[in-house]
C-alpha cells in the first residue's frame, strides 16, 4: 500500500463513561490500578498488547463493546468511584502544599529521560524512574512543578534474546497520536514552537504536554517537517549515539528547554539539573541575563543562585566530558552571546583527564553544572561523601568533608509499585489519608497489626501472579527461537509458589555484579536444589547497547539457567521494563542487589520490593546502608572497601551464600513465631522502608533543604536588576586578582602531650594584599580521627589573628591555619574556590 497519510478517528464514548478520555489523557492512572482496570476490562488483549495504554486501548475498542460498557451497572459503579477518587485528588482543598510551603515558588525541573509508565519508553532505568518519581510526588505534593524532557521517537530500545541468550535491540517508532500527550498551546492557541541553533543550522522544536496527576511535563520534539532528515533524528533515540549525538541533544534539553517555558509563560524560581545532561540550561539562562543589560559574570551569579545540580554518577568515567573542538562545533557561537570570551566560558567547565595518555583539557558537563548552581548534592549519604571526595579538586586546599555537596536519599513513588492486593490491606490498619502522608513514620507502625496469615496470603497471591507472568513471557521467548515443543511445554512448570524466590533486576552494568551469585556453582547448586528448603532466582535487566561485557553477564546467566541443574529454577527475562519490574518487586520473597560498594549511588529497585513485604539482601551500599536496622533485611558482606577486586567479589560471594543458608532459608521454611518469624521480617521491611524512602519524604527534603531556600537566595540576587549579584561577581574578580599576593604565617605552641579541656594558643599573620581584614576568615584546622573542626582566630589589628584553640577530647590532633575569602550571601564559604594554608 502507498500510504499519502494517515488519520486517527476518535472513538464516541457514551455519555455515562464519557471521562474515559479526560482521565487517559492525564497519568494519574497509571499508579491507579483500578483506574487501569476500567481501560483493561474494555478490551484484554489490546490492553496487553499495546504496553497498557489506555489512550490506544480507546482507540481500538469496538462501538458496541462501548455500549456495551456503558449499560453495565457495576462497571458504571467501578467507573464512577474512579472519577470520583480522580475529583478528589485533583481538587483536595488541603494538600501538603498548601498546608506546609504555602509561599512555595515554581521550580522547572530538567532530566534526559522520565519513567511514567512502559506505554511511554522515553527511559532506559534508574534515572529515569527516579524522575518520573520525583514528578509524581510533585504532584500528589502540589509542589507548583513543572519538569522538562525530551520525546524520543524511538524511545531507549526493545531488548530481545536470541537462542543463545544474547542481547538484541530493537528500535520501535512510537505513533505519537496514540500516546498520552498533547501539543503544548501558547496563550493564543497556537503549537508551542521554539527554535535553537545547533552548529550552523537552526532547528525547530515542538513542544508536548503530558499531565501527570496535578503537574505538567513538556517534551520537545525535533521531528517535524520544517527540520533536515538528520536533525530530525535528534529525537529518535535515548543514549543512542555516539558524542556529537549526545551534545547536541543536551543543547537541545537546556536550551529549547528554557525557551519552551518562556513560549508557555511558564514561571521558574528554582531550576532544577537532574545529572549534568541539562547543564547547557545555563547557557540559555545567562543569555537571557545578559540580553537585560547584565555583565557576563554577573549574569553566572544571578543563574547560579537559582540553581540546583543533582549528580547520580558515583565514577568519574559515568560523568560526561567532551573535548573542546568538539564543543566548538555545537556551542560556539556562545561566547559572543553571552559577551564574553572562549576561554572564560569554558573554564567553568575545564576538567583535564588523562585521554590516550596525554593530559587533555575537557569540557565537564559535570564541572559545569556545580559551576552554574549555588546547591549541589547526591543521592544518598555514602554516594554524598564519594562525590564530596570525587570533585574536591574544584575546591584546592579544601578537605573532601568541606566540599559544598549534600545529600538527599532517593525514594520511590509507593502507589506505582506497591500492588493494588498489598495497598488494601494496609488500608485495613492505616488510616483512611494514608496515601498522603506517606512519610509519617509513625503512622506505619499501625503494620505491626497485620497478622502472619494476612501477610502470607497477600504475598502468596502476588507470587501466583508473578509466576504466571514469568511462564508466558518465557513461552513467547522460546516460540519467538523456535523451541521443541518440548521446552515450550516447560515453561509451563518455572518456578515454583511454595519455593523461596529471590529477585534480581537492573541495569546490566559490570559493578552491578550480576552473576556475583554464580561465583560457586557447586554451592549455589546445594542451594537451589536442596531437597526440603529449596532457593529459585529471577532475573532481568539491560545491558547497554555497546556494553558488551554486560551483554555477556546476560549470556552467562542465561546459559546457567539451561543447564539441568538449575532449569526451571534460575530465570532471567528479556526486556526489563517498568512493567516487568513491578511483577518482580511485588512477587518475589526477598530483593537481592549486590553492586561492588561504594559504586551504586543510591539504587531504588529494593525500596519497591520492601513497599510489598519483601525484605532486601544487599550490600551497604547506597540507600540500603541506610535503610538496614538489623530487623528489615540483610546485608552482605561488610561496611568497607577493598583494593583487589577479587578479594571483595570472594568475600562478597561467600557472605551471601551464608546469609541465604544459615539466616533466610531456616527463618522462610521455619514455623518460628514472635521476632523469630518470617512474618515479623515482612513486617519491618513494609514498616521503616515504606515512610524512609517513599519519594514523597525525599521530594519534601529536597523543597525543605534546597527548593526553598534557593528560591529566597535567588530572588535577593536578582532583586534591583541583580545589584547583589553584580557586587559578588565583582568581588570574587577582584579577590582572585589579589590572591596569589596574599601571604599567611602562622604559630602553634603545641605541648607534646596534655588533657582533653586544655587550650594551645595559635597565632597568624596575614598580609592581605589589599583584600579587606574583614572579608578574611582566619581559622586553626583541627583535624582528629580524620573529621575536621572549625575555630575562627580573632583579629587583633595590624594583619595579626590569633585564638587559644580548645582541645576537647582525648586523641591524637593535625593543627594547621587557614584562610578563606568570605562575603555575606555567599551560599557557602568555600563559593570562591581559594584557601591558602599557612
Amino acid at each position: 500500500m502507498n500510504v499519502i497519510g494517515k488519520v486517527t478517528v476518535l472513538p464516541q464514548l457514551p455519555p455515562s463513561i464519557a471521562r474515559l478520555s479526560e482521565l487517559a489523557y492525564n497519568l494519574y492512572w497509571s499508579w491507579t490500578p483500578h483506574a487501569q482496570a476500567l481501560y483493561q476490562d474494555l478490551d484484554p488483549s489490546n490492553w496487553e498488547r499495546f504496553q497498557h495504554n489506555p489512550v490506544r486501548t480507546l482507540l481500538e475498542v469496538p462501538q458496541a463493546r462501548l455500549q456495551e460498557v456503558a449499560a453495565d451497572r457495576a462497571y458504571l459503579a467501578r467507573y464512577a468511584q474512579v472519577m470520583a477518587d480522580f475529583d478528589a485528588y485533583m481538587n483536595h482543598p488541603s494538600t501538603w502544599a498548601r498546608r506546609n510551603a504555602p509561599d512555595m515558588k515554581p521550580v522547572a525541573y530538567f532530566s534526559m529521560e522520565y519513567a511514567f509508565h512502559e506505554s511511554l519508553p522515553i527511559y532506559s532505568g534508574g534515572l529515569g524512574v527516579l524522575a518520573g518519581d520525583h514528578c509524581k510526588s510533585a504532584s500528589d505534593l502540589d509542589l507548583p512543578f513543572t519538569a522538562v524532557g525530551l520525546l524520543f521517537h524511538q524511545g531507549y530500545f526493545r531488548q530481545l534474546f536470541d537462542k543463545d541468550g544474547w542481547q538484541n535491540e530493537a528500535y520501535d517508532e512510537l505513533d505519537l497520536t496514540t500516546l498520552p500527550i498533547t501539543p503544548a498551546l501558547t496563550a493564543t492557541g497556537e503549537e508551542a514552537r521554539v527554535r535553537v541553533r545547533i552548529g550552523e543550522r537552526d532547528v525547530q522544536v515542538r513542544v508536548w504536554n503530558l499531565n501527570v496527576g496535578r503537574i505538567r511535563v513538556l517534551l520537545l520534539d525535533t521531528n517535524v517537517p520544517e527540520n533536515s532528515e538528520d536533525d530530525r533524528k535528534l529525537t529518535a533515540r535515548l543514549y543512542g549515539g555516539n558524542q556529537e549525538l549526545r551534545v547536541q541533544q543536551y543543547v537541545l534539553l537546556g536550551v529549547a528547554g528554557i525557551r519552551a517555558l518562556r513560549a508557555l509563560n511558564i514561571p521558574g524560581d528554582v531550576y532544577h539539573m537532574n545529572e549534568g545532561h541539562a547543564a547547557l540550561l545555563g547557557l540559555e539562562r545567562t543569555r537571557e541575563y545578559v540580553a537585560r543589560g547584565l555583565d557576563f559574570r554577573t549574569a553566572v551569579e544571578t543563574v547560579a543562585s537559582s540553581t540546583l545540580f543533582t549528580t547520580h554518577t558515583p565514577v568519574p568515567a559515568g560523568n560526561d566530558a567532551f573535548a573542546y573542538d568538539l564543543m566548538d562545533r555545537y556551542i560556539g557561537s556562545w561566547p559572543a552571546q553571552l559577551a564574553t570570551s572562549r576561554d572564560d566560558l569554558y573554564a567553568l567547565a575545564a576538567h583535564e583527564q588523562m585521554w590516550d595518555g596525554h593530559l587533555v583539557p575537557t569540557f565537564s558537563m559535570t564541572v559545569f553544572a556545580l559551576n552554574m548552581s549555588r546547591a549541589a548534592n547526591g543521592v544518598s549519604e555514602l554516594h554524598g561523601e564519594v562525590s564530596r571526595d570525587m570533585w574536591k579538586f574544584l575546591y584546592p586546599g579544601a578537605q573532601a568533608e568541606e566540599v559544598p555537596i549534600g545529600h538527599v536519599t532517593n525514594g520511590a513513588h509507593n502507589l506505582t509499585f506497591t500492588s493494588q492486593a498489598m495497598r488494601d490491606l494496609l488500608g485495613t490498619v492505616l488510616p483512611a489519608d494514608w496515601t498522603e502522608r506517606l512519610e509519617d513514620e509513625q503512622m506505619w507502625t499501625a503494620v505491626e497489626q497485620l497478622t502472619d496469615q494476612q501477610l502470607q496470603d497477600v504475598q502468596r497471591d502476588m507470587k501466583r501472579d508473578m509466576i504466571t507472568f514469568v511462564r508466558g513471557r518465557m513461552r513467547e521467548h522460546m516460540l519467538r527461537n523456535g523451541a521443541s515443543a518440548a521446552d515450550v511445554a516447560a515453561t509451563e512448570t518455572l518456578l515454583d509458589e511454595n519455593t523461596l524466590t529471590i529477585g534480581f533486576a537492573r541495569r546490566f552494568a559490570t559493578y552491578k555484579r550480576a552473576t556475583l551469585l554464580f561465583r560457586d556453582r557447586e554451592r549455589l547448586s546445594r542451594i537451589v536444589n536442596h531437597p526440603e528448603r529449596p532457593v529459585q532466582f529471577v532475573f532481568a535487566g539491560k545491558a547497554h547497547p555497546a556494553d558488551n561485557p554486560g551483554k555477556s553477564f546476560i549470556q552467562e546467566i542465561y546459559r546457567l539457567s539451561q543447564e539441568p541443574e538449575f532449569r526451571g529454577k534460575i530465570v532471567i527475562l528479556e526486556n526489563y521494563d517498568m512493567h516487568v519490574a513491578r511483577h518482580l518487586v511485588q512477587g518475589v520473597d526477598i530483593w537481592l542487589n549486590n553492586p561492588r560498594r561504594p559504586l551504586e549511588a543510591s539504587g531504588t529497585s529494593g525500596m519497591k520490593a520492601s513497599f510489598n513485604g519483601s525484605p532486601n539482601l544487599s550490600i551497604l551500599d547506597g540507600w540500603w546502608r541506610e535503610g538496614y536496622d538489623g530487623t528489615n533485611g540483610w546485608p552482605i558482606g561488610e561496611e568497607r572497601e577493598y583494593a583487589d577486586l577479587n578479594v571483595q567479589d570472594d568475600a562478597d560471594a561467600f557472605s551471601m551464600y551464608q546469609t541465604i543458608e544459615q539466616d533466610i532459608v531456616p527463618r522462610y521454611y521455619g514455623q518460628r513465631t514472635g521476632e523469630a518469624s518470617w512474618a515479623h521480617t515482612v513486617r519491618r521491611a513494609i514498616q521503616t522502608v515504606s515512610p524512609r524512602f517513599s519519594m514523597q519524604r525525599q521530594v519534601i527534603d529536597y523543597v525543605q533543604k534546597y527548593y526553598r531556600p534557593i528560591a529566597a537566595r535567588g530572588a535577593h540576587l536578582a532583586e534591583d536588576s541583580s545589584a547583589r549579584a553584580r557586587e559578588i561577581a565583582g568581588w570574587k574578580g577582584w579577590v582572585r586578582q589579589q590572591w596569589p599576593y596574599t601571604t599567611l604565617s602562622a604559630q602553634a605552641q603545641l605541648p607534646a602531650t596534655t588533657r582533653p579541656g586544655q587550650t594551645v594558643p595559635v597565632s597568624a599573620q596575614v598580609n592581605p594584599a589589599g583584600i579587606n581584614l574583614s572579608e578574611l576568615r582566619v581559622e586553626a584546622v583541627l583535624s582528629r580521627g580524620g573529621h575536621l573542626t572549625h575555630v575562627p582566630l580573632t583579629n587583633r589589628g595590624g594583619g595579626t589573628f590569633s585564638a587559644d584553640v580548645p582541645l576537647t577530647e582525648s586523641g591524637l590532633y593535625s593543627v594547621g591555619v587557614r584562610m578563606v575569602p568570605v562575603l555575606d550571601g555567599l551560599s557557602n564559604e568555600l563559593e570562591a574556590g581559594l584557601i591558602k594554608w599557612a
